[in-house]
């Protein structure tokens, strides 16, 4: 769906002095693509991963100054503009979810598919695994991760079973969990919604990265960093982190005067324009070029007019 996004943002970053931010930089694809389609555009890209940025810094460096790095994590943009003197941009692009890069690394922990050390943080120089959450939540705290993270409906029965594992020995590596979700797992359960795990493997990834917050402060964020004709695209790949991005275009593409004013005054007045119907979907061909494109869901808004105070 890059092409769509580059599509979406032009309007935006065909202008002069364009500077557009990629809150999601991972291996660079997506910025590669942005400084390549607007040759005079300014690029400042987060992301919390270091070998990330190290990795995608080789990617973008013949475009020299015209790109700026930052090792952040999305939620920190006003942070990350103020320290750069940028008042405004022009664009901003996300794309939620964990990379390719960490989920094709053996080591991090992310995928179920391979048995590996079950870490799973995106900044490995901070905060605390997905075995410690295993290891050390309370049972009633699990369920509310499973359930609320991962909408999983076996949350019981899982974080019963890893409770009862956990007590004869820690959690250290992937294939143990996978194991263990498939053997506490109803036979029904288990022949609907592929792997058996991916929902549990969801909820600890989001909680070990706090995902949800972050994307809860990121949006608003980004749309309070846009001028007035900026443009904000965002690829969500899960339910919970779409409905977040729904909530705020919405709110900001509607009016907040109160019911039956015959003139609506210019500080009730919508601060967005939706960009797309609805949550545009990947088409047929993207999907069989790129399975995990599967679950991707685009938005688009562009800012119309300032807040007024």
């Amino acid at each position: 769906m890059l092409q769509r996004c580059l599509d979406m943002l032009a309007p935006a970053l065909e202008r002069p002095g364009a500077v557009v931010v990629d809150c999601t930089l991972g291996l660079g694809g997506h910025s590669e693509a942005l400084l390549q389609r607007f040759p005079e555009v300014r690029l400042v890209a987060l992301d919390r991963d270091k070998e990330a940025l190290r990795l995608s810094g080789e990617r973008l460096a013949p475009f020299g100054e015209r790109a700026t790095l930052v090792h952040a994590v999305y939620d920190e943009l006003p942070e990350v503009l103020d320290r750069l003197g940028i008042p405004k941009v022009d664009g901003v692009l996300f794309d939620l979810g964990v990379s390719s890069m960490q989920l094709d690394e053996a080591d991090r922990g992310f995928a179920y598919a391979q048995d590996a050390p079950l870490d799973m943080r995106m900044d490995q120089t901070t905060g605390i695994s997905a075995a410690e959450v295993l290891n050390t939540y309370a049972p009633g705290e699990l369920v509310r991760i499973l359930r609320a993270y991962g909408e999983e409906k076996q949350a019981k029965r899982i974080v019963s079973a890893i409770v009862r594992e956990r007590d004869k020995e820690p959690f250290t590596n992937s294939a143990r969990l996978v194991e263990l979700i498939r053997d506490a797992l109803p036979q029904a359960a288990k022949r609907t919604g592929g792997n058996p795990a991916k929902r549990t493997f969801q909820a600890l990834r989001i909680e070990v990265n706090r995902e949800l917050d972050s994307v809860e402060k990121a949006i608003p964020a980004a749309v309070k960093a846009l001028a007035v004709g900026g443009r904000v695209a965002v690829l969500s790949y899960q339910s919970l982190e779409d409905r977040i991005v729904k909530q705020v275009f919405a709110a900001g593409a509607a009016t907040t005067a109160p019911p039956g004013l015959p003139v609506v005054p210019e500080k009730y007045q919508p601060r967005l324009q939706l960009l797309t119907r609805g949550a545009e979907l990947p088409t047929e061909e993207e999907v069989a070029e790129n399975r995990r494109a599967a679950p991707a869901r685009l938005r688009g808004a562009q800012r119309i007019r300032e807040d007024v105070l």
